[in-house]
């Protein structure tokens, strides 16, 4: 039975279990916002970084455990690294991401940069307020839609550099050994065994 707890800020089920894979090899239990019944924060950051530090200190804080926040989003160079911090309030606004699929290749006609990246901040709080950010990113560029039964989100419109297919074309094993929220991960898990 794993005897250490951390509170993943998410309410996320997609998130929640790729995050209780990762941490089940080291005996670490993932609690969260829903199983503790945690309160709604409010996002108002400009950074990835801020609104997941913000969710983060709040886990913590009310659960008086450590606490696992992450924020992320796609950044379309050519449109000013739009929608950012704003991805999926964004989609909602276009009424889903269908609409939001169309309403970007429109936007990006008439340029010929097509290059964007996917980013993630995660960030890692103690009940005394403590924090540690790690940071993930991968680049690639915008296609019309490849419509997988794999992904979320964006995914069908970003083409990792280095892949002819987008991420919702992508294997899950694949996605998540070079996905931003991966890299991310992958140096959280690194600080996360010297802690526990």
């Amino acid at each position: 039975m794993p005897t250490k707890q951390i509170v993943f800020a998410s309410r996320n089920a997609g998130k929640i279990k790729e995050i209780k894979s990762l941490l089940s090899a080291y005996e670490i239990e993932v609690l969260s916002a829903d199983d503790l019944d945690l309160p709604e924060v409010q996002e108002n950051g400009t950074t990835f970084e801020e609104n997941a530090k913000i969710k983060a200190l709040s886990a913590a804080q009310e659960s008086g455990l450590p606490a696992l926040g992450d924020d992320s989003g796609l950044c379309i160079h050519a449109l000013n690294n739009e929608p950012g911090i704003y991805s999926s309030r964004y989609a909602e606004k276009m009424g889903g991401y269908p609409n939001a699929f169309s309403d970007i290749l429109k936007r990006l006609e008439e340029t010929a940069d097509k290059s964007a990246h996917f980013s993630c901040f995660l960030v890692l709080a103690f009940p005394n307020g403590e924090t540690k950010t790690f940071e993930g990113r991968v680049d690639g560029k915008i296609v019309k839609p490849q419509k997988g039964d794999n992904g979320f989100g964006f995914d069908p419109i970003f083409m990792p550099d280095g892949y002819t297919q987008t991420f919702a074309l992508l294997s899950e094993e694949k996605k998540n050994t070079i996905s931003h929220r991966a890299n991310a991960m992958n140096a959280f898990i690194e600080d996360i065994k010297n802690l526990f």
